[in-house]
């Protein structure tokens, strides 16, 4: 509608923000479809903020401010009426656990639902894996009476990952977790302040961190030296406060908010209607996105113009969509020529398995908008895969019994073993889901470069992480469910140890620290472009069970 970018624009800003690595294809093919996407959720009736001459209102250069409280309802309405007007059908509460495939070729899934007492087999000429990203596969900081509150959803479990790497499909950036700065404890987004209300981010004693370590910038040259500073090297800058002694750090909103109603002080009564429009819009934000963050500023007291609030790092999250760059590797536009063309556009190396948003990786800043256009981009290539290739599914029903054993497992092992102890969350014979999850994110915090690490790690302490990692798994097979409810929270934690175990094997590999603000190998300190401006990529095979950790070149925009 404005018009004021392109997609080239779009491409050198994704590259800068991933410190140099990016999939610039799949980011220019997202880039020049997302604006209808955008429009068509402007027609089905998402309010995006107009100023008084109709342009819309950017949040910073590539955000345009929504009412949001709305959008998760228009999205579904608009897909629901869809699936009708095709006459499909949509089915609601399955948990999809495994993938099934035949040499090489996906042909469905399998799960069950966690309402009633069934189990599903998909036969599929495709598959389009859209499953998000991962939440608590590290501990996060809300724990105790605060455990489930998170910056990204905590039912995106990793199902992306598990589906596409059990599928034997070849995943990137398994490595590039992402770690949100976030109001603490809330996790009320910071967007806003920082780019509509002007605000700063100071540590304790006042002094802003983006002006007072700009120097340690040049050590991540080019990336530290150019605009817009890559999300990481943000957070760097504000851990480094932190390290310092210098926490905690905190927002100056009442400061932003003073500012922004100085051009009123000379008429009270305009500044006194400014103030009143701003401290609105201060709330709103948090109304429309974050609710708990209103709930907690109210419970401490907190008046945004009135007292600055305090900011914190969050646990890191696995998210191909956002500032993170995990997911599957998935073939390129036709029209581009690149080495990345191997099949149809966004279809993963397993035949007919296509991957978008939080499961297609290397892609980022997608957020909501482009992870759509991703995903009607391969849903159309998946449709022409189906035309021109579509046998019909042959799936090995022998193998779907096996899946139905071993999906429904914990069940089977509750009831073996339940009347052994007086008490069923004490058994010598299972583990419950809880029990297992705190497991798996005591390993992820301690030695993978969670919170309590400050988000350091080494090879000593991943290599040990990786023979925890082994007794991880034989305890997955003790797991028990008490109800469906729970067999769902079985497979969650399942599908978070196998994104887990992606993530160490590929952040030990790849031997320099190209991401600090999102983990921090104090062993290899330093960027090394000479051996690491490249992929990481890895691959479990399902025939051995084994994993493979290797590099992709990265291919580089002509002119861009």
């Amino acid at each position: 509608k404005d018009g004021d970018n392109t997609p080239e624009d779009y491409v050198r800003y994704v590259r800068q923000d991933l410190m140099g690595v990016s999939r610039e294809d799949l980011v220019y093919n997202i880039a020049r479809h997302v604006d209808s996407t955008v429009h068509l959720f402007e027609k089905w009736g998402l309010k995006i903020w107009t100023d008084e001459n109709g342009k819309y209102v950017h949040e910073g250069r590539w955000q345009l401010m929504i009412n949001g409280e709305s959008y998760k309802i228009i999205i579904a309405e608009a897909a629901k009426n869809a699936i009708a007007d095709a006459g499909g059908e949509i089915y609601e509460r399955v948990f999809i656990v495994e993938p099934l495939v035949e040499n090489n070729k996906i042909v469905g899934a399998v799960g069950f639902s966690v309402r009633e007492e069934k189990f599903y087999v998909f036969k599929a000429k495709a598959v389009v894996c859209a499953m998000g990203g991962a939440v608590h596969v590290f501990r996060p900081r809300s724990v105790g009476e605060g455990f489930g509150r998170s910056w990204y959803p905590p039912f995106n479990t990793g199902s992306s990952a598990y589906f596409t790497i059990k599928a034997g499909a070849e995943m990137t950036c398994q490595e590039v977790r992402f770690i949100p700065v976030r109001f603490k404890d809330a996790y009320g987004p910071v967007g806003a302040w920082f780019l509509l209300f002007k605000s700063r981010a100071v540590s304790a004693e006042g002094g802003e961190y983006m002006v007072v370590r700009k120097d340690e910038l040049q050590n991540w040259a080019p990336y530290g030296l150019a605009k817009p500073i890559p999300a990481n090297l943000r957070n760097y800058l504000g851990m480094l406060d932190v390290e310092a002694g210098l926490g905690p750090l905190y927002m100056e909103t009442h400061e932003a908010i003073a500012k922004l109603a100085e051009q009123y002080k000379d008429d009270p009564k305009a500044f006194k209607k400014k103030m009143k429009e701003l401290e609105s819009e201060a709330w709103e934000d948090f109304l429309d996105m974050t609710i708990s963050q209103a709930h907690l500023w109210a419970a401490q007291n907190v008046k945004p113009e009135e007292k600055h609030s305090e900011i914190a790092a969050c646990e890191p999250y696995f998210i191909g969509s956002h500032s993170g760059a995990s997911g599957a590797w998935v073939s390129g536009p036709d029209d581009l020529d690149t080495p990345y063309k191997w099949g149809y556009t966004n279809m993963t190396t397993v035949e007919g398995l296509f991957a978008a948003g939080d499961a297609s990786g290397a892609s980022s800043h997608k957020f909501s908008s482009g992870s759509h256009a991703e995903g009607r981009i391969a849903g159309k290539a998946a449709i022409k895969y189906i035309v021109e290739k579509g046998a019909e599914p042959q799936v090995d029903m022998g193998k779907v019994e096996e899946l139905k054993k071993k999906v429904l497992q914990p069940l089977e092992i509750y009831e073996q073993y339940k009347d052994v102890t007086t008490d069923d969350t004490v058994n010598p014979n299972y583990l419950l889901w809880r029990q297992f999850m705190d497991r798996l994110q005591k390993i992820m915090d301690e030695y993978v470069g969670g919170v309590t690490a400050q988000f350091k790690t080494s090879k000593a302490l991943l290599e040990r992480a990786m023979e925890l990692f082994e007794f991880l798994k034989e305890d997955s097979e003790k797991l028990a469910a008490r109800n469906l409810h729970e067999l769902m929270r079985c497979w969650e934690n399942i599908h978070r140890m196998w994104q887990g175990e992606a993530h160490i094997r590929t952040i030990l590999f790849r031997e320099e620290t190209r991401w600090p603000g999102y983990y921090f190998r104090a062993d290899k300190p330093k960027m090394d472009n000479d051996n690491w401006l490249c992929f990481v990529n890895c691959k479990w095979d399902p025939a051995s069970g084994e994993w493979d950790v290797f590099k992709k070149d990265i291919w580089t925009m002509p002119g861009v």
